[in-house]
């Protein structure tokens, strides 16, 4: 069976996990929400530190959960996130989605959030997600696409950060543009019904300006990613200070606003 041979951009740098522990069914996973019954069993596919994880549980309960993650670290942070909720219907592993170690058919719903863009064979991911998955179930994914990402006042320090960024992250063998990648990726891993939407995230309001370009001005030059460009040729330590820079002027326009838009999939296995 495969292996993950992708090298995971981000890291686990406070900013990142910062970032993470935002994220919730209701922003993150809307399109999911209403397939979603108590009693189901369900698999949360890189549960990162496990707020979207806690509120899947908590619409499933009484039904199990597993969410996995290949950091045991982040599932450290996952177990106390669900036991701060007070619930007690999830279980935790480290795994590898393309070679998950459960049996066929275990599960009714696999949930997967930002994970196919940073994996190094996403539709080897897709088959072993619909291999896990019991027959008439659902696999979710999401993913963002980067080269989408727009935002205004025009800012080349931002446009240099995303042309960083996407080259750091094909580099380390993932897929930064995955969202409009999805329908594609799902059909070659065997999926015949699928439901393709979009979702965006916008970040306009000056407490969500604020916070989005201060996590990314962080991530710039304090996570693995910052290692990583440099690393890599993509960027100077220098550069990177400086559209770190970039993050933070922007993050003080009065008229700035932000979009991450995301590919999204329901698949019947």
């Amino acid at each position: 069976m495969p292996k993950e041979t992708a090298v995971y951009t981000h890291g686990h740098h406070e900013s990142v996990l910062r970032s993470h522990r935002w994220r919730t069914a209701a922003n993150s996973a809307a399109y999911l929400i209403g397939e979603l019954r108590p009693g189901m069993a369900v698999l949360d596919v890189g549960c990162g530190p496990g707020t979207i994880t806690a509120d899947l549980a908590a619409l499933v309960a009484p039904g199990p959960v597993t969410a996995v993650d290949s950091s045991p670290g982040v599932l450290a942070q996952a177990a106390g996130a669900v036991r701060e909720r007070g619930l007690d219907n999830v279980t935790f592993a480290a795994a590898d989605v393309h070679a998950l170690d459960f049996p066929d058919d275990s599960f009714d719903v696999v949930h997967a959030h930002q994970v196919l863009q940073h994996v190094g064979d996403p539709v080897q991911a897709l088959r072993e997600m619909r291999r896990v998955c019991r027959p008439g179930g659902l696999v979710a994914v999401r993913d963002s696409d980067y080269a989408a990402m727009t935002w205004y006042p025009e800012a080349p320090g931002l446009t240099e950060w995303l042309e960083v960024y996407r080259r750091t992250a094909r580099a380390n063998g993932g897929e930064p543009d995955a969202g409009r990648r999805l329908v594609s990726w799902a059909r070659r891993a065997g999926f015949t019904d699928i439901t393709p939407t979009a979702a965006a995230w916008c970040f306009a309001t000056p407490e969500s300006r604020a916070w989005w370009s201060a996590m990314w001005a962080d991530r710039t030059t304090g996570s693995a990613y910052a290692r990583r460009a440099v690393e890599g040729g993509h960027a100077s330590a220098e550069r990177l200070t400086e559209i770190a820079g970039a993050w933070h002027a922007w993050g003080a326009e009065d008229d700035g606003w932000f979009m991450v838009p995301h590919g999204e999939l329901l698949c019947r296995a």
